[in-house]
């Protein structure tokens, strides 16, 4: 009998991402050995089975052993919904960060080209076209790639061999019952007064481990032998409807069921409402979106702690803080009953309502102390913020609040790392004729501002006119300004200097006439003295960045002061004190790496090569001249394709060049594009490692106002939140 237990870091991390399990994992010895010898033999494997059996558990497990190189990636679709989004998750698992406008699939293919690793493909069944197309493609371009696929059918792809997961054996089955049983009431024990009961207790649950977790989380009010009573009773009651379902569907159905009705009134309407929820969520996020009509928000904790105490939810720790999950055939077994009841459209409102109150208190935090915070936040809600982004896009009467949510997200999109997936949920939104010129106006300039980034410059320069056009037309001030300074953003980085001061110079003066204070209005200044540094005004562009900095630290803002950094560090190198240079970058380089901001990330990488061949390491700095070289893809044209920011660069590589001849220099560089973007940043840092964005608070209570219903957008847009 196989009984391992919960994993536990024993040194560095590998590569990867597995979940830790939480509790033992018990049996399955025998399916284990064969699907690691499965793995060995092919490319493909698919763990297929019904719902509840245990085949997450086990690919999971069974991955946990593999040693591939470049690390095993789990990838976990069953809260993605919409197809388009497939490409966007499995690289979002692979931390991979592309600010350019190549598409998602591309981005895939060319990380895992040169890679050796191992991708488990979680929950794919309602993806199954979408999914089989990816995997087959990743497949044939990336000869080191395995995949270990599961859901309740193939893939159907050749080269697949299908791993069919049975339930458990009724020895297994009894271990694992007891197992939880244990953790549910501690000194729980397998005996002669118990033993019978609980054997045929597992006999007519099937083995199916889902089934066994449920009836386990009774064991604090029911025995065995009072367990096996009510399940009688329930499996003559409840077979009746799904006759034509194969033998164990019914018993899991059955099963789920029995502990359906096993529940209080609360806990079944507590349980069909959490089904909204997509992946992970919070007790504050269920209090808001289930209570009221039968269920007071005072009670929400109590009753979900039962359902829990149940094993109808599970219980996780994140960087976010304490967070609930349900299993899928659990949440469709709600979602089947929050739909019979006639509430399934209220509770979607509540919960992009909550997700609209949540976005906009992130926005306005995004210009706080609390940025990090609202980082980590933002990243852990992704999946509810889709299916709150897609509902409202889906409404043609909400077409303004998916605006809105597209366009207040504009620091996440912008700030980390994820410009692909914010240029297609604005694409989306700024193609439907909203009610409220204001949320779309939003849209349009966060839009133009991504692909200015993305070195997009034709459909940026388009968003952007459009913009002005329309805010001008409806004196829309706070959208004319935000169109007029990402106007001047994209003549910076075309080489327009002239008119890019004079448009940024513009929107400054708009933003103070209108009193608009945030990280936007920052990155103006910012790059306004960009421009001046370029034309030779290096004061003008120091005294810009040092108000900045203050206004930085007056209000705890991290991600504009990285590029304030960037500024001042340029003109410090310029001066000759390399030493300040490299202070200042270094700062600047942890923050931009610690938000997933490759741009700023490689701007500080690339000025740290000059620094370091001036202060008389000609081979180092070729190496980061390497590194930044295999980041730039991911960003888009190296150095913007400009003359002005490419000078560094080309100073660096001639200084470089003539210390260490063509063939030292080509030999550095090369072993730099070798380093993977972590180890380059550890790298550019001397070693001291990769940056954290710092310990996260739990989430606070939200403000009085956020927690109320999101119906609508605040007056001005939210425009003046940054």
């Amino acid at each position: 009998m196989q009984r391992s237990h919960p994993a536990r870091h024993s040194g560095p991390a590998a590569p990867g991402n597995l979940p830790l399990e939480l509790d033992a994992f018990v049996g399955r010895s025998a399916e284990l050995a064969r699907l690691a010898e499965a793995l060995d033999a092919v490319r493909l494997v698919t763990v297929t089975g019904m719902g509840g059996v245990g085949k997450t558990r086990l690919a999971t497990h069974a991955a946990a052993g593999t040693e591939p190189c470049d690390g095993v990636w789990h990838v976990d679709l069953s809260a993605v919904h919409d197809p388009a989004l497939v490409e966007y998750a499995v690289a979002e698992a692979l931390g991979l960060t592309d600010h350019t406008a190549k598409p998602p699939r591309r981005v895939l293919l060319d990380h895992v080209a040169g890679h050796r690793l191992l991708l488990v493909l979680d929950g794919f069944e309602h993806l199954v076209d979408e999914s089989a197309s990816l995997v087959g493609e990743l497949l044939r371009r990336a000869p080191g790639l395995r995949v270990l696929a599961v859901g309740r059918r193939p893939l159907g792809i050749a080269g697949e061999r299908v791993f069919p997961l049975a339930p458990l054996a009724e020895t297994e089955a009894v271990e694992l019952f007891a197992d939880r049983a244990a953790a549910r009431v501690p000194g729980f024990a397998l005996d002669e007064g118990n033993g019978a009961d609980v054997r045929e207790l597992c006999r007519r649950l099937d083995g199916i481990p889902l089934a066994l977790e449920l009836a386990a989380g009774r064991v604090g009010a029911l025995s065995p032998a009072q367990l096996l009573a009510r399940l009688e009773d329930r499996f003559r009651l409840l077979t009746g409807g799904v006759r034509d379902a194969p033998p164990r569907h019914q018993t899991l159905r059955t099963a789920i069921g029995w502990s359906h009705e096993l529940c209080t009134p609360e806990e079944r309407l507590l349980w069909a409402r959490l089904s909204v929820f997509a992946g992970q969520f919070d007790l504050e996020a269920a209090e808001y979106v289930c209570s009221g009509d039968g269920l007071r928000a005072d009670d929400v904790l109590d009753v979900l702690g039962e359902l829990l105490a149940q094993s109808v939810l599970s219980r996780e720790e994140t960087a976010a803080g304490v967070r609930y999950r349900m299993l899928d055939t659990v949440r469709a077994y709600g979602a089947h009953w929050l739909t019979a009841t006639g509430d399934a459209e209220r509770l979607r409102r509540r919960h992009r309502d909550w997700y609209m109150g949540l976005v906009t208190w992130c926005e306005l935090d995004w210009f706080s102390p609390r940025q990090a915070e609202v980082a980590v936040r933002v990243e852990t809600e992704l999946p509810n913020l889709r299916c709150a982004l897609e509902y409202s896009l889906g409404e043609p009467d909400d077409a303004h609040l998916g605006q809105y949510l597209a366009g207040a997200l504009w620091f996440y999109w912008v700030g980390c790392g994820r410009l692909s997936e914010g240029r297609h949920w604005l694409e989306r939104s700024v193609e439907l004729d909203g009610d409220r010129d204001q949320s779309r106006l939003k849209a349009l300039w966060v839009l133009g501002y991504v692909a200015v980034l993305q070195g997009d410059s034709v459909p940026a320069l388009s968003a952007l006119q459009e913009c002005r056009d329309e805010a001008e037309r409806c004196e829309n001030a706070v959208a004319v300004a935000y169109a007029e300074h990402r106007t001047g953003c994209l003549a910076l980085v075309t080489d327009d200097m002239a008119r890019a001061e004079k448009l940024l110079r513009s929107a400054l003066d708009r933003y103070h006439e209108i009193g608009e204070l945030n990280s936007n209005v920052l990155m103006g200044q910012i790059e306004l003295a960009m421009a001046l540094a370029f034309q030779g005004d290096m004061p003008g562009a120091v005294r810009l960045c040092e108000d900045v900095r203050g206004v930085c630290e007056d209000h705890g803002e991290r991600w504009a002061l990285g590029y304030a950094l960037y500024v001042l560090a340029y003109q410090a190198q310029a001066e000759g004190d390399q030493t300040r240079a490299r202070g200042l970058l270094e700062q600047g380089l942890g923050i931009a790496h610690g938000f997933h901001d490759l741009l700023g990330a490689v701007l500080a990488v690339e000025l740290l090569a000059l620094v370091t061949v001036v202060e008389g390491d000609p081979a180092e700095a070729a190496v980061l001249q390497g590194a930044a070289s295999r980041m730039w893809p991911s960003v888009g044209l190296p150095l913007f394709g400009s003359a002005y920011y490419n000078a560094p660069h080309e100073r660096c590589a001639a200084l470089s060049r003539q210390e260490l001849g063509d063939e030292r220099y080509e030999e550095c560089v090369r072993a730099g594009a070798l380093l993977g973007q972590d180890a380059a940043v550890a790298r550019a840092l001397g070693g001291a490692g990769v940056p954290q964005l710092g310990a996260v608070p739990s989430p606070r209570r939200l403000p009085p106002d956020v927690r109320k219903p999101a119906v609508s957008p605040t007056s001005k847009g939210g425009e003046t939140t940054g």
